[in-house]
């Protein structure tokens, strides 16, 4: 068994990353920290490299490309940790600090470097920590980078024997969680964005929705009345039917029951007593399943002006309102409208399962929706929203229904947060357009009993 109080007694290291990493104290802490996890250290502000040679071609392309890529933060990212600025560690690993020997000069690494940066590149600090007679722990630390500031694109192509280290003249490079990389195209656009003031600029947006909010009167009444048929069907299967619901419900459960189910009437009771109990939990089912299947799916659209929002979190309430998953008209079933007394036993076959009907949202999709009291909430959290450039979700997500089936529009509030964790919510508000009236025993007969 391993020594609990032996790996309780292993000296614990903490980074603080609320100092400002300069002089000899603050790069000593790193330097314990980085021996005491290594490459685990990695992030957005820090790197690790065990032993760099910074007389060779591929050594300085090291120190080029993590220069370039902390150079391209986000401001208020970078200010998060070490007040922005980032250090690349040379010399030190897990268990302990080798060094490199001695004999780098700062004027002689950063004329190495100028062909790689360019001539614009902001100063960076060179320290060391000397571990031997011949030997130290190189420190690069690079600034904060500021809103204002341009895009730092490397200036000079290096190719060498691990493509991990190529650079590429032209190219833009950006930090990421533990490594230096080609920037993507949402993050080309928030150095844009850096490059005009970034966080300092105003998020206009512009939502509407495609599509209308949904109003269906008479639903509780049409549910009933089905309920009421299936209710009367079982008890007098023999007996004739009138009415458009209980014919319907005579004809389903004909084909349902097919000489199935309880054989005797104290079974039949037992199995009509059980059904009641649920019926109120049966109403509620079928309902969703008529309004997700009768009424169109509804999307929004958005539309940032002349400013790249990244990460955004975009919240839209429509206030007195209902959202349902919406479901493809070839989905309807009559047995998810009016659950019958007795369901038919059918034999599991492959074909009894239908993949396309499982409701499985995929990992990371943009659109959430939920029902949060009398309203209806919808959030929306894609990659970015591009300059002018409309972001539009799909309407095959949802419906929404007006609680009040006479509103003539349904007010929708909305609230943007970004990745940036801003203080600042932008928010608006607008009207959406309700569809016109429509009576819920017509989309019960169009949906489920009309053949065209």
């Amino acid at each position: 068994m391993p020594d609990s109080h032996a790996e309780s007694a292993a000296p614990k290291v903490a980074l603080d990353t609320g100092i400002i990493p300069l002089g000899e104290r603050a790069l000593q802490g790193v330097l314990d920290y980085v021996s005491a996890v290594g490459d685990e250290a990695e992030t957005t502000y820090l790197e690790v490299k065990s032993d760099v040679d910074l007389g060779s071609k591929a050594g300085v392309a090291k120190v080029a490309k993590f220069l370039l890529g902390a150079a391209n933060r986000r401001p208020r990212e970078a200010s998060r940790h070490f007040h922005g600025y980032a250090v690349m560690v040379i010399g030190a690993q897990k268990g302990g600090a080798l060094g490199v020997r001695r004999g780098v000069e700062p004027h002689e690494l950063e004329d190495r470097l100028r062909p790689y940066l360019g001539p614009q590149f902001p100063a960076f600090e060179f320290a060391r920590i000397a571990v031997g007679a011949d030997r130290e722990v190189l420190f690069i630390v690079a600034p904060p980078p500021a809103d204002g500031q341009a895009i730092f694109p490397c200036h000079k192509d290096f190719h060498g024997d691990d493509r991990r280290d190529n650079l590429d003249d032209g190219a833009i490079y950006v930090r990421g969680s533990s490594n230096t990389r080609h920037a993507r195209s949402g993050e080309v656009l928030a150095l844009v964005e850096r490059a005009r003031g970034g966080s300092r600029s105003h998020i206009e947006l512009e939502v509407e929705v495609l599509g209308s909010v949904g109003r269906v009167g008479c639903i509780d009444e049409a549910m009933m009345a089905l309920y009421e048929g299936e209710d009367e069907l079982f008890r007098k299967k023999s007996e004739p039917v009138t009415g458009v619901f209980a014919a319907a419900s005579f004809t389903l459960s004909q084909s349902i029951f097919g000489g199935a189910g309880p054989r005797t009437a104290e079974k039949r009771q037992e199995a009509l007593e059980q059904w009641r109990s649920r019926r109120h939990e049966f109403i509620a089912r079928g309902r969703e399943h008529l309004l997700g299947v009768a009424l169109p799916g509804v999307g929004v659209r958005v539309v940032s002006r002349n400013r790249f929002v990244a990460k955004p979190h975009l919240t839209l309430t429509f206030h007195d309102c209902e959202v349902i998953d919406h479901v493809p008209v070839d989905d309807a079933e009559f047995e998810k409208l009016v659950e019958p007394v007795v369901r038919e036993q059918k034999p599991w076959t492959a074909a009894a399962f239908a993949p396309s009907r499982l409701d499985v949202t995929p990992r990371g999709y943009p659109v959430a929706w939920a029902n949060r009291g009398d309203d209806a909430a919808v959030v929306l959290t894609p990659e970015s929203f591009r300059p002018n450039a409309p972001w539009v979700s799909e309407h095959d997500d949802y419906v929404l229904v007006a609680r009040d089936d006479q509103a003539s529009f349904a007010v929708v509030t909305w609230e943007l947060l970004t990745e940036d964790g801003s203080d600042v919510v932008t928010c608006g508000e607008f009207n959406a357009p309700t569809s016109k009236y429509l009576d819920a025993a017509d989309l019960i007969q169009k949906v489920f009993f009309d053949e065209d």
